[in-house]
């Protein structure tokens, strides 16, 4: 063979294939996903959230029990000193009584103390925890490196720490919105697998039940349910109550929504065929219609999550949720129930500032994901 004829035949080749041909439907997805700009930052945020509430005593630079000075405005970070120049190494002023009289109520003018600054630094010492309730440890993410108290966010009517209440509180947040989310998912998909594959009378009836679970008005009625708890009773007595009461009432809709999916499946040649070659109703359900439900399953959760934090922050600022001396994001919203607090010490409306990255983390990933699993 002459080498034109083997430059020929180098030329007519086929293209060597994609690498990406064999890959799985959970590679597909990922890859899909990962186009999704909005998707990776809220898939970002979720992990930085996991992550703060599973290390709260570690990342919350004081111990949320501790108490000081009531409303003690928030401390700002500083780069400048007494003279205003500037310095590389960051820095607060605790407030303190200056000479200096009010003219009107004769009181001394509080300001920062300049004469005493407190560096900041990283994996500094502080008040002592143990570290997932085995090993003592006394060192914090972020705070002074003289031990000294510093207030980011301000403190509460109490004097504690707005910061390190609000770390703590995504703990019990979080912990009540996945458990919440893990009983309506587990319920409502079993419901609507059972009542979509098998139709006919026993359709018919789950679906009245369900219709009537969802045309309760939901808020009286958590209001309602959970009024029934002493308020002697104790807190995980209180707290696994409302979880039920959330959860019961949250099923319905997730079932309507897998059952739409599975009456659509059971239709499929693969069941039909399934059915001739005589498998049994458990091995249809789990084997060809559950793995085809997933995929929404999956995207229904994480767009859920947002709501029962919604939920668990508005019950809570009501006193219907968390009682003390749990914290969460709900229970720190009480403080702001008069206009005068708020005028005064904005710096209590924090909790907000998590609870708006939460929903916004979880409905981001939600849609990265709605995207992903059906692009089309």
């Amino acid at each position: 063979m002459t080498a034109i004829d083997q430059t020929t035949t180098k030329m007519i080749t086929p293209a060597a294939e994609p690498q990406h041909a064999n890959e799985s439907y959970v590679a597909l997805v990922w890859r899909r996903f990962r186009r999704s700009v909005t998707g990776m930052i809220g898939l970002a945020l979720v992990a930085l959230l996991f992550l703060i509430a599973v290390f709260a005593n570690f990342f919350a630079p004081m111990d949320p029990m501790e108490t000081h000075a009531s409303f003690s405005p928030p401390q700002a970070i500083s780069f400048t000193d007494k003279e205003g120049a500037f310095s590389i190494f960051p820095r607060v002023y605790a407030t303190a009584e200056t000479e200096e009289l009010d003219p009107v109520t004769f009181q001394p003018i509080v300001g920062p103390d300049y004469d005493n600054p407190h560096y900041l630094g990283f994996f500094v010492k502080g008040a002592e925890y143990n570290l997932f309730g085995l090993i003592p440890v006394d060192r914090h993410f972020f705070g002074a490196t003289d031990g000294q108290p510093v207030h980011f966010l301000g403190t509460d009517k109490f004097g504690r720490d707005v910061l390190s209440r609000a770390i703590h509180g995504s703990r019990i947040s979080l912990a009540i919105a996945l458990s919440v989310v893990f009983i309506v998912t587990v319920i409502g998909t079993t419901v609507g697998l059972v009542s979509g594959y098998f139709g006919g009378a026993a359709d018919t009836w789950i679906q009245r039940f369900v219709e009537v679970v969802l045309a309760f008005p939901q808020l009286p009625l958590y209001l309602a349910l959970t009024s029934l708890i002493p308020v002697t009773a104790p807190t995980h007595v209180f707290l696994t109550f409302v979880v039920v009461v959330m959860s019961a009432l949250g099923w319905a809709q997730m079932s309507r929504e897998v059952r739409g999916k599975s009456m659509a499946l059971s239709r499929i040649d693969y069941v039909l065929a399934a059915i001739a070659v005589g498998a049994t109703d458990r091995r249809i359900i789990f084997q060809h219609i559950l793995p085809n439900v997933m995929s929404h399953v999956i995207v229904s959760v994480t767009l859920h999550i947002p709501s029962v934090v919604l939920l668990e922050s508005f019950l809570g600022f009501l006193g219907f949720a968390v009682k003390p001396p749990l914290i969460s994001w709900g229970l720190m919203l009480q403080d702001t129930s008069t206009y005068s607090v708020i005028g005064s010490y904005p710096w209590i409306l924090a909790p907000v500032g998590f609870v708006l990255v939460t929903v916004f983390a979880f409905n981001a990933l939600g849609d990265g994901l709605r995207d992903a699993v059906d692009p089309y």
